[in-house]
């Protein structure tokens, strides 16, 4: 495990057996690679199904709201439940009930972009992302060995999963 403070931009290696934590005061994001070529199947609201075919280098990115070790290992669950058990991802309606309940949020592909201005759970466009108030602005894009990372952000820890 190792802590890196990163200001503004800058390209950190990752690889698939690593997840890479980003952390804000009230919440925090996980990032792990694809790992090989996949499909993701996305349930959307109007009774859609939607196929995201990722490459082995594209992100896996996982969004939680809070932060310590209880919420690391929730979002390293999440990272099994996609990556090793093909588990779909289910957006919401924007008017859901259960947004507001929601814990963790998950968006896949190329790039990512962190938002606090949207409603959790209910965007299925996968190059945006419901994240803290400290994480928001911050753009991930995959790389062939890890992820850049476009904006300011206090905390990264990078730890095997």
């Amino acid at each position: 495990m190792s802590l890196m403070p990163v200001r503004q931009r800058g390209m950190l290696r990752i690889d698939s057996t690593q997840i890479l934590f980003l952390s804000g005061d009230s919440g925090t994001v996980g990032i792990i690679k694809s790992a090989q070529p996949r499909m993701v199947f996305i349930g959307t609201p109007d009774n859609d199904e939607v196929v995201v075919f990722l490459e082995k280098e594209d992100l896996m990115v996982i969004s939680a709201f809070g932060e310590g070790p209880v919420i690391e290992k929730g979002i390293k669950s999440m990272a099994y439940l996609l990556r090793e058990m093909n588990s779909p991802i289910v957006v919401l309606p924007d008017d859901h009930p259960t947004s507001a309940r929601l814990q963790m949020v998950v968006a896949v592909g190329s790039e990512v972009r962190l938002d606090c201005n949207i409603t959790p759970g209910t965007h299925p466009e996968q190059d945006i992302l419901c994240a803290c108030e400290d994480l928001s602005g911050v753009k991930l894009s995959a790389t062939e060995d890890g992820v850049l990372i476009q904006g300011s952000v206090e905390q990264l820890k990078l730890e095997d999963i």
